[in-house]
């Protein structure tokens, strides 16, 4: 018998998250997923009138295909993900791993390549089609979480099947104010870090297109980020742990980048990956009042209740600021007092003060109110 859980998550990720209406087509894509929710997603779907389209990957078997991969192969799969894009209305993806660095002795020249081939899929997805993107809990994740299975799974399916609706009311306010904001200064331990905002736009993520979700996103422009910015976070890429990252920002590019635990190199190669991953495509504040600590997990981390996140790379189309990349490296810091605290201020007007929000406005988002 399927976890009555499953049944629920399903509905909302298709009759919230993605609204799939009567003859969309919806491609589910599970990764390490148990068949139950697999069958769950595609009972919702069809009782919505859509027709689901199933993919059903591994993470091992994804490893071995990437650490073989050359340029002819990597563009035969991209044409045949692209083929299928296209007749898509909408996309919902879960992804488990029962190893999060199942990935991490794939070659760097071979990631960098199927990154690459792969971008222009990714793009039409984000930008073309009705997505959501979720993990799926495993032993890992909870190992990670220092929680045990049980309890991994009761906060998981807590903070994915949470009041989006309240929140989403309650962030209208905070969008409003970065729309209307030109200068953003970000103060707090190892961190002095200005830059505009004026004209890109935001975007409050409510439940539609990550879960757990809990955001309000949005861009620096190009040359405007100067000073230092201490990431308090782990983070989780391409299959490498990084620890303790810092950045020190010089007219919109990442002048130097280092951090601790001999993955300096690593980093910097990334970075290099091409010409627009030394560039920032996103600034986001995080409020999920559910999700206090990291588990370097990003779709959990980035929405961490007082925390922010600063993005290397790709932006998106809307908000966006025109930079181009295979990356998109959300680096999260958290500024809740316990953390280290620190501030975060729009055109001189403090905003938000070791994680919590300060105007009365945008108290709805504070973690007492949210829950």
């Amino acid at each position: 018998m399927a976890d009555p859980r499953y049944a629920k998550l399903a509905r909302l990720l298709v009759e919230y998250s993605c609204d799939l209406q009567k003859g969309e087509v919806v491609l589910l894509d599970m990764v390490d997923v148990p068949d139950e929710m697999t069958v769950q997603l595609i009972r919702a779907a069809r009782a919505a009138g859509a027709t689901p389209l199933v993919e059903t990957r591994h993470t091992r078997v994804v490893r071995e295909i990437q650490r073989g991969t050359d340029e002819p192969h990597a563009r035969l799969v991209r044409d045949h993900e692209m083929a299928r894009m296209r007749k898509v209305q909408a996309y919902v993806a879960i992804r488990g791993a029962l190893n999060a660095s199942e990935t991490s002795d794939v070659p760097p020249a071979q990631q960098k390549l199927y990154a690459k081939m792969m971008r222009p899929v990714l793009d039409r997805r984000v930008n073309q089609t009705k997505w959501c993107v979720l993990r799926w809990p495993t032993p890992s994740m909870a190992q990670a979480a220092n929680l045990s299975t049980e309890a991994f799974e009761d906060f998981y399916f807590d903070v994915c099947t949470m009041n989006y609706a309240k929140m989403a009311r309650a962030v209208l306010p905070l969008a409003r104010r970065m729309e209307a904001a030109d200068q953003v200064h970000i103060k707090g331990p190892g961190t002095d870090l200005t830059f505009s905002i004026k004209g890109i736009g935001a975007k409050p993520c409510e439940g539609l297109r990550n879960i757990p979700d809990g955001e309000c996103f949005t861009c620096p422009t190009l040359k405007s980020s100067n000073g230092h910015i201490t990431f308090n976070t782990p983070t989780l890429y391409a299959g490498t742990k990084f620890e303790g990252i810092r950045l020190e920002m010089k007219d919109g590019r990442i002048a130097k980048a280092t951090c601790a635990g001999g993955t300096e190199k690593r980093l910097n190669e990334i970075l290099d990956t091409d010409a627009g991953a030394r560039s920032i495509g996103e600034f986001s504040l995080g409020f999920n009042p559910y999700i206090q600590d990291p588990m370097c997990d990003i779709l959990f981390d980035e929405k961490i209740a007082g925390s922010l996140h600063y993005t290397p790379g790709q932006a998106y189309d809307d908000p966006g600021n025109g930079n181009k990349s295979a990356v998109h490296w959300d680096m999260v810091l958290i500024q809740r007092a316990e953390w280290g605290g620190g501030e975060v201020w729009f055109d001189g007007k403090l905003i938000r003060k070791d994680g919590r929000f300060v105007p009365k406005d945008l108290a709805g988002l504070n973690p007492d109110k949210l829950r």
